[in-house]
């Protein structure tokens, strides 16, 4: 069994990212938030292993773009 813990973001990003998931196979917030971790831990793991603060500010960025963060 897989354990789980609890990650908090505002009502009005859960409520955005709700909107942005409809018609889409993400079945919920957590799904989508999953994948976006998963992601991004892959992409770095496959460079070197590291987040640097420029790697970081990236990322930052490519969520803001996609609406995700303000």
């Amino acid at each position: 069994m897989t354990d789980y813990t609890t990650v908090s973001i505002p009502r009005d990003l859960a409520d955005r990212v709700d909107e942005t998931i409809e018609g889409t196979s993400f079945s919920s917030t957590s799904d989508l938030v999953r994948f976006l971790l998963r992601s991004i831990v892959i992409q770095h793991q496959q460079q070197d292993g590291t987040l640097t603060e420029s790697d970081f500010e990236e990322i930052t960025d490519q969520l803001r773009d996609l609406g995700y963060l303000e």
